[in-house]
């Protein structure tokens, strides 16, 4: 599983916790995050890149991406080259929350490049069109969330004004579009208030991913030995591990280096 950088951690934890028997292996690209601001053609790049990768070099039998914003550019890339089940946080994320709404107004939060992909506007015209949608780009929130300040005023200060549009069309429900906004969910519910249900698309997916095993015939056996994690960083290793120990847990006690590409400077001739 991969992510642009700490987010995606929310949806290892809830697979850790739902399959304690699977090896996982998560890549955090923190050495070219945050994702959301940045063009289609890179996001997509550095997606298919780390999924080839985990594919080929790892041996993945699963793929898990663990990112919103890649997710709504690199999910039909991923699946035609992959070779394996790809499963990505979209879906999951916007059927829940489609769920969850009482009144049939849901909103809907994430990085720049996911909200103007269009790809949740697009899944709920086809999942649920009777929920009205609010989308809401939070350029910024990631970067909090990066730094470790997710409860001071300023961060509290840039959501007032970032959710306003969500607050003025009265949703009772909002889906947390990027895999770091969960470590900015007590915020988020301040500005909202308590009515409005705050829905993660980290355990949706969780359980996704075990249907998928489950059908497929893929599980290690409970009588396997115990599973092993691995945590690969694109940059400051150490910072992962510090990082990642506060908003995963234990598990996460040592990274490796996962050299990468350096960016690319403008998009592959003829490619867009």
């Amino acid at each position: 599983m991969f992510d642009s950088g700490f987010g995606g951690l929310t949806v290892a934890r809830s697979l850790i916790d739902l399959l304690p028997h699977e090896h996982l292996v998560y890549v955090g690209d923190t050495g070219r995050y945050p994702y959301g601001p940045r063009p289609a053609h890179e996001v997509l790049g550095f997606a298919t890149e780390i999924g080839d990768h985990l594919t080929t070099a790892v041996g993945c039998k699963m793929l898990v991406v663990a990112c919103n914003t890649a997710a709504s550019v690199a999910m039909t890339a991923l699946t035609e080259r992959s070779g394996v089940p790809v499963v990505g946080v979209l879906e999951p994320g916007m059927r829940a929350a489609a769920k969850a709404s009482r009144n049939g107004r849901v909103g809907i939060i994430g990085t720049v490049g996911t909200i103007g992909s269009g790809a949740y506007q697009e899944l709920a015209r086809a999942m649920a069109p009777e929920v009205e949608v609010t989308c809401a780009a939070c350029p910024g929130f990631v970067e909090f969330v990066e730094r470790g300040e997710t409860d001071g005023d300023q961060v509290h200060v840039l959501a007032e004004r970032l959710l306003a549009p969500l607050r003025e069309a009265e949703v009772d429900t909002v889906l947390l579009g990027c895999t770091h906004y969960p470590y900015l969910a007590r915020t988020i519910g301040d500005v909202m208030g308590r009515d409005v249900v705050l829905v993660s698309s980290a355990d949706e997916t969780a359980f996704d991913v075990r249907a998928l095993i489950d059908r497929l015939g893929i599980g290690r056996p409970s009588t396997a030995p115990a599973p092993r994690h691995r945590w690969l960083s694109s940059g400051d290793v150490d910072w992962f591990v510090e990082m990642g120990q506060r908003l995963l847990g234990p598990e996460l006690d040592s990274a490796e280096t996962l050299d990468l590409s350096p960016p690319p400077t403008s998009p592959p001739d003829g490619a867009w």
